[in-house]
Order: C-alpha cells, then sequence, then structure tokens
C-alpha cells in the first residue's frame, strides 16, 4: 500500500496549503486551483493518449530481490554498481559500457567482493539494447554521459524495467514530456538519481519546513558551484572530454537541480504547488578560456574549442502559490565547493555552506531566536534528523559523497522490495531538470520569463507524501 504521510504542523498552521489540503489531501483552493483552472487550457501540455494514465501514487510491485543492470562504468557508474551490490536484497546480474574493458573491470571488482558475477555487455554504442532483453534485471541504472540519458531510460521503460538515471535524465523538453508519457504507458517508475535530496541537511531542512518552523515558506535558494576546471581537462577523467563540451554548445544551466531538488521538495512542488516560470541570466564565459590560457599547453585539443555557457547562470522560478526559488550553476569559477541549500519564511530562515559548526549551517528562527545573530544548526539537525538518516547514518557513513549514495540506493531498493510508492516520481524528475533547457529559452528571449510546464498536468494540487516519509523497514533477506 502506498505511504500515507502524517499530519504535521504544516496543514495546522494556516498557511498558504492549509486551506486546500487539511480537509483528506483534497486539492488547494485560491490562487492554485485559479491557476490550475486557467493551465488546464494550456495547448502546451498535451494530452493523454488513450489508456495513458498518471503515475502519481503508482507503488512498485513488491520484489524479493531487486536485480539491477547497470549502464555506463565511468568514474560515477563504477562506484554506484559497487554500491548496490552491497545493499541487502540487491544484487548486480549485469553491467554494460561502450567499452567493454570497463564492464569486465567491474565484473572482476564485483567478484573479488564475493558477490555474483555479472553479465557483461561491451564495445558498441548499442550494447545497452541487448542488455535490457534480459528477464533477470528489475532495475537499471544509468549513468552515462548526458546526451544518452534520454535515449537510454526510454528504452529501460520500454523493456518493462524500472528506472534510475542520474542528473539530467534528459536535456530537452519533448524528451521530459516523452519519459512522462513513456512511464504512463508502460506503468513503470523513472526516478532521477537525486542523492543530494538524501543529504542529511537536505532532510533535516524539509522536516523543519514540513513542522512549520519557518512560518509560511517564501522562498528557496539552491545550486551547484563546483570548481571543475582541472577535471574539466583532464584527458583521463570525463571520457572524451564530454561534460567539457557541453560547455561549447548549449547557454543552460545543466546541473542546478543539485540545489533546485531540496528546495522543490520542501516546498511541495508536485505535491500541493508547482513552478510555473522561469528566467534566467548568465554571466559572460569567462572561467573556462582563461583557466586553458593559464595552465593547458597550446597543444590540447581544447585550445580548438569555443565556450559559450556562461560562468554562472541563475535561474529565478516562481511557484502557483507566490514562492521564489533561485537556482545557480556555476563550475567555470574558482571557489570553494557549495550547494547553497537555503530556505526561508515568514518565521525564519536556513543556511547551508555558512556556519561554523559541525554540521555546517546556521539558522534563525522565531521565537527560539532574536537580537539578529545566527545560531549554530546542530541542535536542529538533532532534533528533526530524518529517519533514514537516524537508521542509516553508520551504514551510510563508507558510501559515496558523504552517505548520500548509500541512502539513495538503500532506499530505492526498500521501496521496491516492499513494494511502495517513490519517494522521486517521472514528475519530480522531469520538473527538477526541465531549467536545463528552459534556461536556454529563456536566455535566448533576452531573459524573459518562460513558462514550466505541468509534467503532472493537475495531478500538482493533491498534497501527498514525498522526501517526508513515514519510517519503515526493509523486508527481510530470504
Amino acid at each position: 500500500m502506498p505511504e500515507v504521510p502524517a499530519v504535521s504542523r504544516r496543514l495546522l498552521l494556516g498557511g498558504t496549503l492549509a486551506a486546500g489540503a487539511a480537509a483528506g489531501l483534497g486539492p488547494a483552493t485560491g490562487a492554485a486551483a485559479a491557476t490550475h483552472a486557467a493551465h488546464a487550457d494550456d495547448t502546451a501540455t498535451p494530452r493523454r493518449r488513450p489508456g495513458q494514465k498518471s503515475m502519481i501514487n503508482v507503488p512498485f510491485e513488491p520484489y524479493e530481490t531487486v536485480r539491477v543492470g547497470v549502464i555506463g562504468l565511468g568514474n560515477r557508474g563504477s562506484g554506484m554498481a559497487t554500491g548496490w551490490s552491497v545493499i541487502p536484497g540487491c544484487t548486480v546480474t549485469a553491467v554494460c559500457d561502450i567499452r567493454a574493458d570497463r564492464a569486465g573491470r567491474t565484473a572482476d571488482a564485483l567478484e573479488a567482493d564475493g558477490k555474483p558475477r555479472p553479465a557483461e555487455y561491451g564495445g558498441s554504442e548499442d550494447s545497452y539494447a541487448a542488455m535490457l532483453k534480459r528477464d533477470d534485471i528489475d532495475l537499471v541504472y544509468i549513468a552515462t554521459p548526458w546526451e544518452f540519458h534520454y535515449e537510454q531510460g526510454k528504452a529501460a521503460l520500454l523493456a518493462g524495467k524500472h528506472a534510475v538515471v542520474e542528473l539530467p535524465v534528459a536535456t530537452e523538453l519533448d524528451e521530459l514530456w516523452d519519459l512522462v508519457d513513456t512511464s504512463e504507458r508502460t506503468r513503470r517508475n523513472l526516478m532521477l538519481s537525486e542523492n543530494c535530496s538524501y543529504g542529511r541537511n537536505e532532510l533535516a531542512m524539509l522536516k523543519m519546513a514540513h513542522e512549520g518552523l519557518f512560518g509560511d515558506v517564501t522562498n528557496g535558494h539552491g545550486g551547484y558551484l563546483h570548481d571543475l576546471r582541472e577535471l574539466l581537462f583532464s584527458d583521463t577523467y570525463y571520457t572524451d572530454a564530454w561534460r567539457r563540451r557541453w560547455h561549447t554548445r548549449s547557454t543552460a544551466s545543466f546541473y542546478a537541480m543539485h540545489g533546485l531538488a531540496p528546495i522543490a521538495a520542501a516546498m511541495d512542488i508536485n505535491r500541493g504547488d508547482r513552478m510555473t516560470t522561469l528566467k534566467a541570466t548568465a554571466t559572460a564565459p569567462k572561467g573556462l578560456a582563461d583557466y586553458r590560457e593559464r595552465f593547458v599547453p597550446r597543444s590540447h585539443p581544447s585550445w580548438r574549442e569555443t565556450y559559450i555557457n556562461g560562468d554562472l547562470v541563475t535561474c529565478s522560478i516562481e511557484t502557483a502559490q507566490g514562492r521564489t526559488i533561485r537556482a545557480e550553476h556555476d563550475v567555470s569559477s574558482p571557489r570553494p565547493y557549495s550547494r547553497i541549500n537555503s530556505l526561508a519564511g515568514s518565521r525564519g530562515i536556513f543556511e547551508d555552506y555558512a556556519g561554523t559548526s559541525a554540521t555546517g549551517g546556521r539558522v534563525y528562527v522565531e521565537p527560539d531566536h532574536s537580537g539578529h545573530s545566527w545560531r549554530d544548526f546542530d541542535s536542529y539537525r538533532k532534533e528533526f534528523d530524518h529517519w533514514l538518516w537516524k537508521k542509516l547514518g553508520d551504514e551510510a557513513e563508507n558510501g559515496g559523497h558523504g552517505g548520500m549514495d548509500y541512502v539513495l540506493q538503500w532506499r530505492t531498493v526498500q521501496l521496491m522490495r516492499a513494494g511502495l510508492v517513490p519517494d522521486i516520481d517521472v514528475y519530480d524528475s522531469a520538473s527538477w531538470c526541465a531549467p536545463v533547457p528552459l534556461s536556454v529559452m529563456s536566455l535566448a528571449n533576452m531573459g524573459r520569463p518562460v513558462a514550466v510546464p505541468d509534467f503532472t498536468r493537475g495531478g500538482w494540487v493533491n498534497l501527498r507524501s514525498g522526501l517526508d516519509s513515514r519510517s519503515t523497514d526493509m523486508p527481510p533477506v530470504s
């Protein structure tokens, strides 16, 4: 059965969602309902085909063991293949990469760890299609370069598999719509592999928001600010320099969903609110060319490239409930790493990556605080620590990205084995990735706002559970 969210203080404080959601999680009213009514006639929203139905609140069918096939075995994929293999009740049955030697090395490593040796696929661009014909794969995990995510994610759904796809699931609006439609037709779930949504601070922030500590949430600020210049010019880190080459052919905000997704979850985007418009700005593309001038020899192939992606691309997003989100992307500038991760409302604010406490954040909430002075986040994270981290913290410590990868993988396997509704569904995945093409459209139109599609086709008005899930136990491994 699908999980039902506990009634929290967000339904009792008279906030913007309370009027429509308190009575049995019914539709939102007022401005949200008016927005939805107006959008119902929006010709940009394609109609469902006959027999095509929403995937909202559609659970996985229960699996005794989740059998995973991995496509893409570079830095990310090979590490995550190991991660899937150590989750209770999960096994990696097949691995695939266009470079067959990578599949062999991954299979060797899993076998050396005492795991069953997975079948190996590789050597051509369509090797993954042969892998998808197997009947011993329930979930396909995709970690190839961005330009292949849509094609491979759709193929997995059409093959009857569920899919977890690295960021972004697609880079064009028609591709995002097609993934939504394919999921609805095949009744298979597709989930963005957004590990930051499972970060400890992000989940504590979400719980604080949903318990009303920030009052009525009005705005959020997130992003992906990561100095990747050295890696982008490495000849070995990104195979065939695929990620640097995106900076030569697109002006998009490529990767802002790392910061956007946790803010969207805290605001109940697609679960009582939705993103309606986006406008983008971009600084000049200076960083990569400047780095190349100083550190890259003239014989390097990058000297034949021209960079067009702005160093800092900022997306300003408005929602149906009148909230604003600022999502940023910058991988070309010298700076410490940050996802910003800030949420504010009528009664307080949280800022991550700014504090000096052990947990890294700072907070100011009324009536607890006064005097216009920040307080450390430590005690709040202890109080509002998400049940996933209370349960998995010790196990997750050895996982990638501070444990976020392990929590994401454990939770995905648990959801499938227990037959539960995914925390992140195909509509979240499409919405969080929509700023990639929408930022291009806005920038091409002098930064004017563009409409954000309603991938739920009106289903967003109902409050429902997501990452704010109730505690559940992994079914025992027989």
